[in-house]
């Protein structure tokens, strides 16, 4: 049986973005979640790598986007995160929209993030955070031999991008 989940995130209001509840089943033995399944993640979005990452409470990850990568998140918990999207596409109907999702242990949710879009996130909690991705590319590259498809934002004081 899935436990409850939190209806507090929306639907997502950028063109690309995917967000869905992960649903978890739990039984006598501890839970089980499916993060991805090849019939319901479409072709362009399939991951090709994986990655875990933890977080440490008031850290963040971010912001930054990719040109060409899209990455499929899996906030499952332990910790809780604030998610902020900025839709930095020139040619999207959405562009300079932002929107924020809320996701870990109280409301896990898999969120998939096309190129373009500036993400980043934020433990919220007061405990260490796992997240998950899955990318469509893979890190600088077969053989780790070309450049980083990234556009960082964190270290510019600038910047319009912030996550607190």
């Amino acid at each position: 049986m899935p436990l409850s989940q939190n209806p507090k995130n929306p639907a997502a209001q950028i063109p690309g973005v995917i967000y869905r509840p992960l649903m978890i089943y739990e039984d006598q033995r501890g839970w089980l979640a499916e993060i991805f399944r090849q019939d319901e993640v479409m072709p362009e979005h399939m991951p090709v790598m994986t990655y875990i990452s933890v977080t440490k409470p008031g850290v963040g990850r971010g912001p930054h986007a990719h040109r060409h990568q899209t990455d499929l998140f899996c906030f499952p918990g332990p910790g809780e995160f604030r998610i902020v999207l900025w839709d930095q596409r020139s040619d999207s109907p959405s562009f300079g929209r932002h929107q924020e999702f809320y996701l870990g242990e109280s409301c896990p949710g898999i969120l998939i993030v096309p190129p373009g879009v500036v993400h980043g996130y934020l433990n919220i909690s007061d405990r260490p955070g796992v997240v998950f991705n899955g990318a469509n590319r893979l890190y600088k590259g077969a053989g780790r031999l070309e450049p980083v498809d990234e556009i960082r934002y964190e270290d510019d004081p600038n910047c319009p991008f912030r996550l607190k």
